[in-house]
């Protein structure tokens, strides 16, 4: 088995552990600027200089809801203009960055960031949870089963009915 260094991992790949380490240093932040980004990856990289791309990609290539040009990555999200945070399941994003890639694949990270992949599916999932728990239309659920609960709902709504022609 292969293991993945810093340099064999994807741009695209360092930037998302960067936002992901951002994300689980300060839970409670809901996005981070392009330069917070930035630094959170050259603080990854060490005494090595920033790898060319890194910027692009957090400005672009990675940005679900921007249009590809040309990387198509739906890592990250634009909050606002200037900020970015993870992607997660029912963000909006471009259609033509249908079906592409949302984070690593464990097997392509260096094994320090591996245990990011488990975060983020938690993290992704609590918030999908919170989403639908918030969401007005997702609240109506169930309004109203107290009016037929003593009956079966084709009686209430026949008996509603009588009389009309």
């Amino acid at each position: 088995m292969t293991v993945a260094s810093k340099t064999d991992m994807k741009v695209a790949d360092e930037v998302w552990v960067a936002v992901a380490l951002l994300h689980r240093e300060h839970a409670s932040r809901p996005d981070f600027s392009i330069e917070q980004i930035s630094q959170r990856a050259q603080q990854e990289a060490g005494a090595e200089p920033l790898r060319p791309g890194v910027y692009v990609h957090i400005v672009q290539h990675c940005v679900a809801n921007r249009a590809p040009s040309p990387g198509r990555y739906r890592m990250l999200v634009e909050t606002v203009p200037g900020r970015r945070r993870l992607f997660r399941a029912g963000d909006p994003y471009h259609a033509a960055r249908e079906g592409s890639k949302i984070h690593p694949a464990v097997e392509e990270l260096p094994m320090k960031y591996r245990d990011l992949i488990e975060w983020y599916r938690k993290w992704d999932a609590s918030a999908s949870a919170k989403r639908m728990i918030e969401d007005p239309i997702l609240a109506l659920i169930g309004l109203g089963k107290h009016i037929w609960a003593d009956e079966d709902p084709d009686e209430y709504v026949r008996r509603l009915r009588e009389g009309w022609e």
